[in-house]
This record gives C-alpha cells, sequence and structure tokens, in this order.
C-alpha cells in the first residue's frame, strides 16, 4: 500500500546510490590482491558510466522542471499582484461609497425604511430613526405596528397589501403638531421585487414639510376648523403689533434655530429618567438613572421627539440642549432634598464632544454645586467616538480627571468597539440592545455578550445590557455575568421630579 510512495521518495536518490557503490568496489579492487576478470571490470565501468549519464539527465529534468516552475510561480506572482491591486481599489471604492451612503443615511432629508414580507423593518436611515426618538435595536426587526404612531400604522395598513401585490401608492396626509404646527406628510410605498418578478418587500419614504399658517393647502385640513384660523389670525396680529413690550416668546417655526433656543430658554424640554439596576441579586448603595430628554407637548403623544430633534442637529444647538440637561441634573443633584445616593447617566451628542468650550461649562456648574463628580456619568455612542477618536479621547481624559465617570453605549461585538478601549478606559460599557435583545434564542448572540461580559471584568469595566424587557432575559444576563440591566421590565421613564432612591436589585422585581 505504501511502497510506490517510498519508491518515488528514494528514486531520485538511485543512481547516486549505485555510482557510489560501483566507485566504492572498484576501488576496493584496485587495492585488493584479489584476481578479478577484466569483463567483470568492465562491467562495473559500464555500470559507473551509465549511472553519472543517468544523474545527468535527472538533473538536466529537473532543471527543466523547476525553470518551468519558477516561470508558473512568477505568472502566478504577478496575476496575484494584480489581484491585490483590484482588490485593495476595490476596498477603497468600497469605504468611499460606504462613507457616502452614510453621509446620506444621516443626513438624507426625508425618512426611508424597507419592510420585508412579514411587516419586519430591515433597513431605517437616521431621520426615521429620530422621527419616533428610538434607537436603531428597537426597530430592527420589528414589525411596523410596534413602533409606528397611530396616523403613520393607519397610512401603512390600509395599503400594505396593495404595496404587496405589485403596486406603487403614493398618499398625502396632515399631522397636527401640538404647538399647532402643521406637518404635511408626502408618503410613498414601493414594491421591492426578486430577480424571479416575485415580491419580497416594500420601501416606505416619507417626507415631511411644516406648512406656513398662510398657505393655501392648510385651508383644506380637515381638522382646522375656520374659528380655530380666525383665532390663530388674531392671535398672529396681536403679537406682531406688540413684539417689543409682550411678555410671552413668539412663537415661530419648529424648524428655525431661535425655535430650538426659545425652547432652550424657556425650559420647555422637561427631563425623564429610566431606571438601571444590579443584573443579580447584590444591592448597590447608589441607584443609576439614564436621563432622557422630552419636549413639552410631547408627553401628549402629538409630536414625536424627531420632529424637533433633526433641528436641534442641523443648526448645531445638540452642545447648548446637551449643557441645559447637564445643568438641570447638577441643579436636581444639589437640591437638598436629593438624595445623595442618587447618580444620573447623560447622553452627550457627537458635535458635543468637539464643543471646545462644554467641558469647561460642566467643570463650572460642579464645582458651583459642590456635588460629587462621580454621581455623574456621560454616556457616548461608539460610533461617535469612532468618528471623532482624537477630541473623544481627549473630552473622556478631562471628564474622567474632573471624577466624573463615561460609558460607551451601543457596545458591539466588533472589532471597532473593542480597539476603542486601547484608547479609552472606560467606566462601564453599555452592550447593544440588538444582542440583548436576542440572547435567549440565538447562541451566537449570547456568546457575544459573554465574550464581551468576559473582555470588561479583564479590564474591570462594569457592563450593562440594555432594552431588557423580560425576566428570562435579565435572569441570563445575571448568570453570564453582566453586572447592570435597564429596560421595560426594571422600569419605564418617569419624570425626574418622581424618581426616588431604592437599592433594586432583580430580587425586587
Amino acid at each position: 500500500m505504501y511502497t510506490t510512495p517510498r519508491i518515488n521518495v528514494f528514486k531520485p536518490f538511485l543512481s547516486a546510490t549505485v555510482a557510489m557503490v560501483v566507485i566504492g568496489l572498484l576501488i576496493a579492487l584496485d587495492n585488493s590482491l584479489i584476481f578479478i576478470e577484466s569483463h567483470i571490470v568492465a562491467g562495473l565501468w559500464v555500470t559507473l558510466l551509465m549511472s553519472i549519464l543517468f544523474m545527468i539527465t535527472q538533473i538536466a529534468h529537473a532543471e527543466k522542471t523547476f525553470s518551468k516552475q519558477f516561470a508558473q510561480l512568477a505568472a502566478q506572482k504577478e496575476r496575484l499582484s494584480s489581484e491585490i491591486k483590484h482588490r485593495i481599489w476595490a476596498e477603497k471604492t468600497s469605504s468611499e461609497n460606504k462613507a457616502k451612503l452614510q453621509i446620506v443615511d444621516e443626513n438624507f432629508p426625508v425618512m426611508l425604511a424597507y419592510f420585508n414580507t412579514e411587516r419586519q423593518c430591515r433597513y431605517h436611515n437616521r431621520a426615521f430613526r429620530q422621527w419616533f426618538g428610538l434607537r436603531p435595536e428597537q426597530i430592527e426587526n420589528r414589525l411596523f405596528n410596534e413602533f409606528l404612531d397611530k396616523s403613520l400604522f393607519s397610512d401603512i395598513s390600509s395599503a400594505v397589501e396593495r404595496v404587496l401585490s405589485g403596486e406603487t401608492i403614493q398618499n398625502q396626509h396632515v399631522l397636527k403638531l401640538a404647538n399647532q404646527s402643521i406637518c404635511f406628510i408626502t408618503s410613498h410605498l414601493t414594491p421591492h421585487f426578486d430577480s424571479a418578478g416575485k415580491v419580497i418587500g416594500f420601501y416606505i419614504l416619507y417626507t415631511p414639510r411644516l406648512m406656513k399658517k398662510g398657505e393655501e393647502l392648510l385651508q383644506n385640513v380637515k381638522d382646522r376648523s375656520t374659528a380655530e384660523h380666525k383665532q390663530a389670525q388674531e392671535s398672529k396680529t396681536t403679537r406682531d403689533s406688540n413684539e417689543n413690550t409682550a411678555k410671552q416668546p413668539t412663537r415661530v417655526s419648529i424648524d428655525s434655530s431661535r425655535r430650538i433656543i426659545q425652547a432652550i430658554e424657556q425650559n420647555e424640554f422637561h427631563l425623564y429618567c429610566q431606571k438601571i439596576i444590579p443584573a443579580g441579586s447584590n444591592q448597590e448603595s447608589s441607584s443609576y438613572y439614564e436621563v432622557l430628554i422630552r419636549m413639552a407637548e410631547e408627553e401628549s403623544n402629538l409630536i414625536p421627539p424627531g420632529a424637533f430633534l433633526p433641528f436641534v442637529e442641523k443648526y448645531n444647538l445638540m452642545p447648548r440642549l446637551d449643557s441645559w440637561v447637564v445643568e438641570q441634573v447638577i441643579h436636581y443633584l444639589a437640591d437638598q432634598r436629593a438624595d445623595p445616593r442618587i447618580s444620573f447617566c447623560i447622553n452627550l451628542a457627537r458635535s458635543t464632544l468637539i464643543d471646545p468650550v462644554f467641558y469647561d461649562r460642566v467643570w463650572k456648574l460642579l464645582n458651583a454645586a459642590g456635588i460629587e463628580p462621580q454621581r455623574i456619568c456621560f454616556e457616548i455612542e461608539t460610533a461617535d467616538v469612532a468618528a471623532n477618536l482624537l477630541s473623544a479621547v481627549q473630552f473622556v481624559k478631562k471628564v474622567q480627571q474632573s471624577g466624573c465617570l463615561v460609558s460607551l453605549c451601543s457596545f458591539n461585538h466588533d472589532r471597532g468597539s473593542f480597539d476603542l478601549l486601547k484608547h479609552i478606559q472606560a467606566d462601564f460599557l453599555k452592550i447593544d440592545g440588538s444582542l440583548i435583545c436576542n440572547i435567549l434564542r440565538d447562541a451566537e448572540d449570547l456568546k457575544k455578550v459573554e465574550n464581551i461580559g468576559k473582555f470588561a471584568r479583564a479590564l474591570k469595566i462594569r457592563t450593562i445590557g440594555e432594552l431588557v424587557e423580560t425576566r428570562d432575559i435579565l435572569e441570563k444576563l445575571a448568570k453570564i455575568g453582566i453586572d447592570y440591566a435597564q429596560g421595560f421590565i426594571v422600569g419605564r421613564p418617569l419624570p425626574i421630579e418622581k424618581i426616588e432612591y431604592r437599592a433594586d436589585s432583580m430580587d425586587d422585581l
């Protein structure tokens, strides 16, 4: 069974071995006194000559084979070099296109989403998320009736069967916001066909536009009566005539920097807080809350967060709004009635990280209030840190030197997230909710969360699981060693005035 391979191994050395043996015999016979017949000696010389000729033939053949293989190797090397060049070019082009698409995704002034035939959302751009005030994981793979408001849900549900049958649909409707602004929304529902012509999903494109009171279109709005229209015109006339003496500020369109600044200065935003508790049974001496911002009209469900947040970012007012949030939180903590065991986690926008004066404002507020800096934890998105690494690293160093804490949010099981920890020593890692939601039904996501937890413990960083919606998920997080949990099973957002200290743990739920 193994004879042929062994012969092939020794075959190149056979002729050399024979030649060596024959040479040895000839030398021995020449030095010995034994008489050997001449034809035997002649036979040995012939054998030696044949062995030498065979060796020369082998060498020539080997040289020819080597030259051929060398030529093939050179050709393969050239082809591989060409392929590497094309791959580098393709990766560069892909990276550039990805960056361009990301710019489009983040700045496209319309709401765009894609749903499969089961009505699950498979794609959504930034404007779509902001309109509903939700994070990506709260929309991804969810049914549209789980996050759409009533007006938009009725618009889709009435047309979804038609679009899945292959029909393209365009609708227009008017949404009245709580600040009496009128938003005119144009919707396009377009089917997605596969190569066989079968509908496998559909796209939704919403184009919202805030209308002016004098536009002719508003005369046909069904929910605006003639009396309301007359009252609005009279109110406008009164405000115009008393512009310099009026005590109440003039209301302008929300799509205005002056309107956003007015809302901040007049405290039209309110702070809501969501509880964060230990995932295990151990009780903490501090209560943590994540701070969530709401607009005054928002709690009546008449205006979604996305109606004002895009404009705050558009006019680069997020640092100012974040400063207002920090100021309100510090004032709350400095209040004599505030429990000293309560701590807050405050989200910061990407533009705030690179704002040159934001940290100075925070430092002055902390010094003036005289509160413990570790009672404030700044939450920053991993994507925002990666996009502004140098500025983010400098900001985090200043914040931690002042005694405040830092949490990296939307931490995922990818190289980019882990690489950030080479530059930033975070105090908390808030694990991406899209992983947390699936740990009971996806072994791969569970393994990812476990690996993040092990990595964080090795670096002495505490972990938080967000979007914890069931007790089973909470128990699983405790079992695999995740430190904290946040979600509806833990507690829904409450006004900051209604929160109170409780050394909660999962045993209390």
